[in-house]
């Protein structure tokens, strides 16, 4: 895979409805019908023959309005959700050569543990409110292989000092810390595995706009320090901008454009790219 770390290929997904799929779904939908619902069968197809690679140390972003499938497509290469069609390879896993898709539970562990990390918009769905903020960064240290107490408190202590939660606090439990040190403290646990390539599924939406600033510029101070590629859902082309330097635009499970972030956002060329990007003008 030279220094591809990821290569997506002809990814699907259909949320089968009341009557089945059709087998027509994926050529009944998606930009050109302006529609996600195949016209037969009524599924829906949330991705729709989506196809893409990612280098070392490179950060995309995945643009799109609700119900595009660009989180749907995160969901899927973290394996959240099952893939429908499609192959995904990433180069720290069997050296680039086995469709992550047909992981075993063993391998699924090394992939989530090892591999990749997933920083969501809701930091419920990233920790356990019933383990204390080290308790959860020392969780992702220990599946990732460290057996040792001493090694896996300094781990959880360098963490939440990275991500600027006082170090004191490493016994509190998630619950007692305000929205934007809980989504610190799901970036300290998604980073103490050191992974390869790091998600992000909107994770500043929700956040006041002085908090979503700190978070974004410690995301970035963080990426460019340890060296992990990211990919980055967004509806907020601010957070695109700031953060990336690849962009894939969605529509109705499908990519419409994709280029470099700045010439996306400064001259974009898809009618549908134009409209987004006007709309924040």
């Amino acid at each position: 895979m030279s220094d591809k770390i990821l290569e997506i290929r002809h990814i699907s997904k259909i949320f089968e409805g009341n009557k089945g799929q059709c087998g027509q779904c994926l050529s009944l939908s998606g930009a050109k019908y302006n529609s996600s619902i195949c016209s037969i069968c009524g599924s829906v197809v949330g991705v729709n023959d989506v196809s893409l690679t990612l280098k070392n140390t490179e950060v995309l972003g995945i643009v799109g309005e609700s119900g595009s499938g660009k989180s749907t497509l995160l969901q899927l290469l973290y394996q959240d959700i099952q893939a429908s069609s499609g192959q995904i390879f990433l180069s720290s896993f069997k050296d680039g050569k086995k469709n992550i898709l047909e992981s075993n539970l063993n391998e699924l562990g090394l992939l989530r543990n090892k591999i990749l990390s997933m920083i969501y918009q809701n930091p419920r769905l990233g920790l356990n409110y019933y383990f204390s903020a080290g308790g959860n960064i020392a969780e992702k240290i220990i599946m990732s292989g460290c057996k040792n107490y001493k090694s896996i408190r300094k781990g959880a202590l360098l963490f939440l000092d990275k991500t600027e939660i006082p170090q004191i606090r490493i016994d509190d439990y998630p619950d007692t810390f305000s929205g934007g040190q809980q989504q610190r403290i799901q970036i300290a646990k998604a980073l103490a595995a050191n992974p390869k390539l790091l998600l992000l599924d909107e994770p500043t939406t929700g956040l006041d706009l002085s908090v979503q600033a700190k978070i974004l510029d410690l995301i970035k101070a963080l990426q460019k320090q340890i060296g992990f590629a990211m990919i980055v859902v967004s509806h907020d082309l601010g957070v695109i901008k700031h953060l990336t330097d690849l962009c894939i635009v969605m529509k109705n499970g499908q990519i419409v454009e994709k280029g470099l972030s700045d010439q996306i956002l400064q001259d974009p060329q898809h009618a549908y790219t134009q409209l987004l990007v006007s709309s924040i003008l």
